[in-house]
């Protein structure tokens, strides 16, 4: 079986996969996406395969929680679509395939969102960060998706309790979005919030109790 090599600060040369082995050689997109498949935890950057690892069940846990969240806004104000973790954002220019963990597209802009992947930049995501994606979070995806456009990155680390979101200004850079009284709000979606309480717990609230602190009427 072919080795595989993480790229990242974290990494550890050596790392066999549970999931589909690496080819062992750079791709271009079209061999990835021929040779990818349901099974296959993967990104592409530009001709590397990055194979992602199984993640743990904290991450599993979060991740749920806050595309529940998200999209269940989204869905009651007729915002728009969420989608994720296996759904690919496709960034042509800087040839990069991701699978953000959450990601939002409005509903003005839902022509991007294709069959098989986001065609071009949805308008927020949200990466919650493991071990092995420390740098990947952090700062790769954080110029790339500030680089295509992306509106609103909010990144989500549970092992160093750190929550931070990021707004794109005219200038075409990111602009920390600041936390008010543990509370993170949206520029782009009026009414949503994050509390770093409600991710950092051993384990969060309900998704309906957030929902209505934030004034949603649910049946």
């Amino acid at each position: 079986m072919p080795l595989t090599v993480l790229r990242d600060s974290t990494k550890r040369e050596g790392w066999i996969s549970d999931s589909k082995p690496h080819p062992g050689r750079r791709m271009t997109e079209r061999e990835f996406v021929e040779w990818a498949d349901s099974t296959t935890r993967a990104e592409w950057v530009d001709g590397e395969v990055i194979m992602m690892l199984p993640v743990s069940r904290k991450h599993d846990t979060l991740q749920w929680w806050l595309r529940s969240l998200l999209q269940l806004f989204a869905d009651e104000r007729e915002l728009g679509e969420v989608k994720g973790p296996e759904f690919v954002v496709r960034l042509p220019k800087q040839r990069r395939r991701r699978t953000p963990d959450v990601l939002f597209v409005a509903a003005a802009r839902a022509k991007i969102v294709q069959a098989n992947q986001v065609e071009g930049a949805p308008d927020l995501i949200i990466e919650v960060v493991s071990p092995e994606s420390v740098s990947r979070d952090w700062r790769d995806k954080f110029l790339e998706y500030e680089r295509a456009g992306v509106r609103e990155y909010w990144v989500i680390d549970p092992f160093s309790k750190r929550m931070e979101a990021y707004l794109l200004v005219r200038s075409g850079k990111y602009q920390r979005l600041e936390e008010v009284e543990g509370k993170l709000s949206s520029s782009l979606l009026k009414g949503f919030y994050i509390r770093s309480r409600w991710v950092f717990a051993e384990k969060p609230p309900r998704v309906t109790t957030a929902l209505r602190e934030m004034g949603l009427k649910l049946g």
